[in-house]
């Protein structure tokens, strides 16, 4: 079957992997105020089952939680499946195996007759959750020039917002059908995007560095060439990138256990824990928190009946917006300084939030606002103001910063043989932590923001524009990062890189004369020697 090599195709097809997730996120988010779905799901006086009484107040505030975080569960045995997948069909193939899931899951959801039904339909959609967020990243990274990766792999948050987008307006434009249609519907329509993927996969290549992994070399060697050299075997750059990854593969049959057990490995453990603490500190920023219940907090900031909605997709549309910025300049930027710069703006924030709701706010009467338990807490005139406008500025801050930069940096960190594995354990992490994350508040949060702005600081190593082999010289080279004793936040973003060297005239031994053919650096930066 006929294969592209453009590598920005292979992005927009595989991260609607992580549009799933953006789905899920405004579809729960723009549903569970609704008329039709808290009387349907009803666990008050009138329920359950659908009726009209202007006394539906929907599931009960500890089933809602457990509904919303179903899907965080399903997604932290997905991600852990993963690892198990991608090692023995591929990465690609475990992301095709991630779209069919969602279909099976979403079809239960939009079918579901009850709580429990409900439940058991989003934790099969959160294993396809699960699966995807934890291997697109890993796939986009193993096909990717270093100038670009950053970019790349951003683009699966990108596609998250834009998922959160479509779906929320969707959800909107349904809630005024009449019956359990309005959110029947835009459950079903989750669908659609698994669909396109599976069928969009089907034209993309394998990893090479999967493909090299299996003793697949020159069907390895096919896919470089056809995505950085336009299918030309003799490039200089797919050359050099065959020898590092033949290298790395021979280190590792000889010299690595590529078992489960090597990530408890010392010198494996360092970077496991940056890994593993990207993903969580993501997490407890409270970005999807926000999301998943924003219509519960505009509603307690003094908003009323479609407003709420309508402010609610404000939020949608700044992430969208606001994520660009990271795909056009996360790779100049580097990792450390957009998650430095995004931890504090948004403990701002959430500071902000928090000081205004305990300084002008008051508890809700028994039983929430408008009869909802979620809604437990009151705060009106221009005080519910700064809540909304610190609400966006919180979004617009996450966006470009930890949004992206959590999906590229694990990646970077690992090693070929346990790539595939070590990636799942970290994104299991993230979803570990969305499930227990139901009931924190700002304050909370802001804690976490200011905890994970030193922990960045002090123990993450830049990686931007480093080749995923050079990235490994940093953390197991006696020359490296570790031995030579240069601190995380001595670390910079290589900014030329080999991909972007300019190819001079070849020798007639078919050699270039130019920045390509320098030997790698202490730090792998091509000579670069201030820099890690």
């Amino acid at each position: 079957m006929w294969h592209t090599g453009n590598i920005y195709l292979i992005t927009a097809i595989s991260v609607i992997g992580g549009g799933l997730f953006g789905f899920d996120i405004s579809s729960m988010s723009a549903i569970i105020s609704t008329k039709a779905y808290l009387c349907y799901f009803n666990q008050g006086p009138d329920g359950p089952g659908f009726n009209d009484s202007p006394n539906c107040s929907g599931p009960k505030s500890s089933t809602q939680g457990g509904i919303t975080a179903s899907m965080a569960a399903g997604s932290w045995v997905g991600a852990l499946l993963s690892g198990y997948i991608t090692d023995r069909l591929g990465r690609k193939s475990a992301i095709q195996v991630g779209s069919l899931i969602w279909i099976i899951g979403s079809i239960l959801v939009s079918a579901s007759q009850n709580i429990p039904m409900l439940i058991v339909g989003r934790i099969i959609n959160g294993i396809s959750v699960g699966i995807c967020s934890a291997q697109v990243p890993v796939y986009i990274s193993e096909l990717a020039p270093p100038s670009k990766r950053g970019r790349l792999v951003g683009a699966q948050q990108w596609a998250i917002t834009w998922g959160i987008m479509i779906m929320f307006y969707i959800s909107f434009g349904c809630s005024y059908i009449a019956g359990t249609a309005a959110f029947r519907v835009p459950w079903g329509l989750q669908m659609t995007p698994a669909i396109i993927l599976f069928l969009g996969l089907l034209i993309l290549p394998e990893s090479p560095r999967w493909l090299a992994k299996s003793g697949r070399w020159e069907e390895a060697l096919d896919v470089l060439a056809l995505v950085h050299a336009h299918g030309n075997k003799n490039d200089i750059f797919v050359n050099r990138e065959m020898q590092a990854i033949k290298n790395e593969v021979e280190f590792d049959s000889k010299n690595a256990d590529v078992s489960w057990k090597e990530l408890l490995k010392p010198k494996m453990l360092n970077r496991l824990h940056i890994g593993i603490f990207t993903q969580i500190w993501s997490q407890l920023t409270g970005m999807n928190v926000m999301m998943y219940y924003i219509t519960y907090v505009f509603a307690m900031a003094d908003l009323k009946g479609n407003n709420v909605l309508l402010s609610s997709s404000i939020q949608y549309v700044i992430n969208v917006i606001m994520t660009i910025p990271a795909l056009l300049w996360l790779d100049r930027w580097g990792r450390r300084t957009p998650l430095l710069v995004g931890a504090a703006l948004m403990m701002t924030f959430l500071f902000i939030d928090a000081g205004v709701m305990a300084s002008y706010g008051h508890p809700a009467p028994a039983g929430g606002l408008n009869g909802i338990a979620a809604e437990s807490w009151i705060i009106t005139g221009k005080p519910s103001k700064v809540i909304i406008a610190c609400s966006y500025l919180f979004v617009a801050s996450f966006a470009p910063t930890w949004g992206p930069v959590s999906w590229v940096y694990p990646p970077e960190l690992f090693p070929l043989r346990v790539r595939g594995k070590a990636v799942a354990v970290v994104t299991s992490a993230n979803w570990a932590f969305n499930f227990a994350l139901g009931y924190f508040v700002y304050l909370v949060f802001g804690v976490f923001c200011a905890t994970m702005f030193l922990h960045v600081l002090f123990m993450f190593p830049e990686t931007a524009g480093k080749s995923l082999e050079e990235v490994e010289t940093m953390f197991t080279d006696p020359k490296g990062l570790k031995y030579i004793g240069v601190p995380a936040w001595r670390t910079h973003t290589v900014e030329k890189t080999l991909d972007m060297a300019p190819l001079k005239e070849q020798s007639e031994h078919g050699v270039a004369h130019d920045e390509r053919d320098l030997p790698l650096s202490e730090d792998g930066s091509l000579g670069r020697k201030e820099e890690v």
